[in-house]
């Protein structure tokens, strides 16, 4: 879709002008952002960002903040100004998201496994406010080993959270090399439906799958994971399902690849 193409090339940018950010983790999760912000799924008020009854999302997979703050952009909670600062000196937008930096970063986060147990706490505390409002949480699966993710998740059932919906961001890479290498995990579905949560799977790269079930009501009273399958890189050929792209920018030979494939002129490039 030409306007997912866009959001890429509007990433590479910001993050060629900062010189650095996670692009192929903001790639591969650019696809369930548009449509929870530009498809009417998340309730937002631009006038009264706000408002304590919004809709929030929690960026839990931090290192993907660029994602995040292009789409905010977009929607229009980020000026075109704030956008391009990106880890200059003196910007509020960083490599991690900051809470209330800008209207749209609910959370701190970036020390990975840490949002979805304060999305928990967010989630409860609106249940308990008698807010009729959805509290979304994207993680990461190579976050998925840390501790305090099976915390949230038994106290997520526990307290019955079905206004609390986790995205997984699957696209099977850490750092260093596969989730599944690393820790042996190649599916996720059992381990947490065991833990009590209604459990859904989809093309992270569909929009219209990723539309219709993120529109789709609670079966029941559970909290809610959609383990979106992804490709980390998913847009740029030579990153694609390439670990070392977590962290790193593309040399002059790359670049010109990646000039092409995401429709970027030179005259764009400035630093």
């Amino acid at each position: 879709m030409d306007e997912i193409k866009e959001l890429k090339k509007r990433i590479f940018l910001t993050a060629y002008k900062a010189g650095a950010a996670h692009l192929a983790s903001a790639f591969s999760v650019i696809d369930v952002l548009y449509v929870l912000y530009c498809k009417s799924i998340l309730t937002y008020d631009l006038e009264n960002p706000w408002m304590e009854s919004r809709d929030r999302l929690i960026m839990s997979k931090g290192h993907a903040s660029l994602a995040l703050y292009v789409i905010l952009n977009k929607i229009g909670m980020i000026r075109d100004e704030e956008l391009e600062s990106f880890c200059q000196p003196g910007s509020h937008l960083g490599g991690e998201p900051k809470m209330g930096a800008a209207p749209g970063i609910e959370a701190s986060t970036g020390s990975l496994g840490h949002g979805l147990p304060f999305a928990v706490g967010v989630a409860l505390a609106c249940k308990m406010n008698g807010y009729n409002n959805k509290i979304y949480v994207v993680i990461g699966d190579g976050e998925c080993q840390e501790g305090t993710i099976w915390e949230a998740v038994m106290a997520a059932v526990r307290f019955k959270l079905d206004n609390l919906v986790v995205i997984m961001d699957d696209n099977r890479l850490q750092a260093m090399d596969s989730v599944e290498e690393i820790m042996g995990i190649s599916s996720w579905r059992d381990r947490w439906e065991a833990f009590g949560f209604e459990v859904e799977e989809i093309n992270g790269h569909d929009l219209n799958e990723i539309e219709t079930v993120l529109k789709r009501n609670n079966k029941c009273r559970k909290p809610r994971l959609i383990i979106s399958h992804t490709i980390k890189g998913k847009g740029v050929s030579f990153m694609e399902g390439i670990p070392i792209w977590h962290y790193r920018m593309p040399n002059e030979e790359e670049l010109e690849i990646v000039k092409k494939e995401l429709g970027i002129l030179e005259k764009e490039l400035i630093r």
